[in-house]
């Protein structure tokens, strides 16, 4: 099932902004960095998000009659809420969810889509994630902003 695909800068800005908020609020002890690269890990910030270049798509699976399968979190579950289960390889994910995960991820990757590993449901193609893990010159997509 397709859950998101293109995301406009502004939302975004939202996003990371709103999940910061909430990290600086529960840590008021950590420094800028240390929110900015804690938020970054669910949510990619504003100028290098794929999302924002039409390059990734969050994804999750459904049965034949229209139910949603386990996949170990629901989908946009942060590390927090999660417990580290939202993670692509999380080892406390039950039999089922992670070979829900391995059927998505064995699909997604035969197409040539790259999956960004702090969020099962998160594949992507042709952004700067993709060139790493590809070993692509370059991304293909950067960010763009829809009138």
């Amino acid at each position: 099932m397709f859950v998101e695909g293109y995301r406009p800068s502004a939302l975004q800005r939202l996003y990371f902004e709103r999940y910061s908020g909430a990290l600086r609020a529960d840590h008021p002890d950590w420094s800028a960095e240390r929110v900015r690269d804690a938020a970054s890990r669910y949510v990619s910030p504003p100028e290098i998000a794929p999302h924002s270049a039409g390059a990734a798509v969050d994804l999750t699976l459904m049965s034949a009659d229209g139910r949603e399968l386990d996949m170990g979190t629901r989908v946009n579950a942060n590390p927090e809420e999660s417990d580290g289960a939202c993670y692509t390889h999380a080892p406390d994910v039950p039999p089922a969810a992670r070979g829900n995960r391995r059927l998505l991820g064995d699909a997604l990757t035969a197409a040539g889509l790259v999956n960004y590993p702090t969020e099962w449901w998160h594949w992507s193609y042709g952004d700067r994630y993709w060139a790493l893990a590809t070993g692509a010159e370059h991304a293909i997509y950067g960010a763009c902003e829809r009138t």
